[in-house]
């Protein structure tokens, strides 16, 4: 009985082992990779914005491709985008205290609605809730040309956040 016990004990030791020398993924190697971009803007404050590059691979953003589906998104894709400054901001009059948020979207046609969330580390938007939002302000999605295939975020030194996306630029000041 112990030596039954004793090998039960040693196999259970050897797979914590294995699984804990698991190495780790290759976020670079997904179908929408990791991408980042920070910028010191004109009052001091860092912005950094890390997020997740979804193409649109020839398909329709609203139709066969989020965000325009009149649910909260993650504002990129696989983990939620995060927006994170070191300093206090103000955006659209109200302040944003230092600190790292969700990055979340609600579209209704050009007309968007940006979430930052005290909830930042989740998978997508499955696990949102609306009572846990730092800041809500609206903004507009204008066209550009050309589009954008992959989702890209700016900062500019000036403070102007913009994410382009298809045909579509959406732009909010950080002061």
């Amino acid at each position: 009985m112990k030596k039954l016990l004793s090998i039960a004990l040693l196999s259970g030791i050897f797979s914590m082992q294995a699984y804990a020398q698991k190495p780790a993924e290759d976020k670079s190697k997904r179908p929408s990779p990791p991408a980042k971009v920070t910028q010191q803007i004109n009052d001091g404050a860092t912005i950094t914005i890390n997020y997740s590059q979804p193409s649109i691979k020839g398909r329709t953003i609203g139709k066969t491709i989020d965000p325009m589906d009149g649910k909260v998104w993650r504002t990129g894709a696989n983990e939620a985008t995060t927006f994170e400054t070191d300093k206090d901001v103000t955006i659209e009059g109200v302040t944003l205290p230092a600190g790292k948020y969700g990055l979340f979207t609600l579209w209704n046609g050009n007309d968007v609605t940006i979430i930052l969330n005290k909830t930042w580390e989740q998978w997508g938007a499955f696990n949102y809730k609306e009572v846990d939002d730092q800041l809500r302000f609206n903004t507009s999605a204008t066209d550009v040309n050309p589009a954008t295939e992959r989702l890209t975020f700016m900062v500019s030194p000036d403070g102007e956040v913009s994410m382009l996306w298809g045909p579509k630029k959406i732009s909010f000041m950080v002061k």
